[in-house]
């Protein structure tokens, strides 16, 4: 069996998705939380699963308005690297920026044979007179 480079980029998609999901929760709840014992930061996981569905169908329209809204997670990584002052949290916030910069370079190469054979189609229809 052989697979594409484009089912591998949206495996990687996939993956990193999972991947973010699993820190936060972990960050959150166990291993660098805010407060002792947890915190209700766990709960920016939530909105990770909204795209799921559809990035593990490997849908093009979620995977391009997912790629955008990852950047959300990137950003919280980059200010918390760059701001925490718990060593194991600015680690961590270094995981959050690698796993939602692999899921947007993955979401955007797996996006882009199909844009590619959008133009070619539009290319080829005749031009309307009006």
């Amino acid at each position: 069996m052989t697979t594409s480079p484009n089912s591998i980029w949206r495996w990687t998609a996939v993956a990193s998705l999972f991947g973010l999901i699993v820190l936060c929760l972990a960050w959150e709840l166990r291993l660098a939380p805010i407060f002792p014992g947890g915190s209700w930061m766990a709960l920016k996981a939530l909105p990770l699963l909204l795209p799921l569905r559809g990035v593990l169908k490997g849908n093009l329209y979620t995977m391009q308005w997912a790629s955008m809204f990852i950047l959300l997670w990137f950003m919280e990584g980059v200010m918390r690297a760059w701001s925490d002052l718990n060593p194991v949290s600015a680690w961590l916030a270094g995981l959050e920026i690698a796993l939602s910069l692999l899921f947007y370079v993955s979401a955007v190469l797996y996006c882009r044979p199909a844009k590619k054979a959008a133009k070619m189609r539009a290319a080829r229809q005749p031009v309307r007179q009006q």
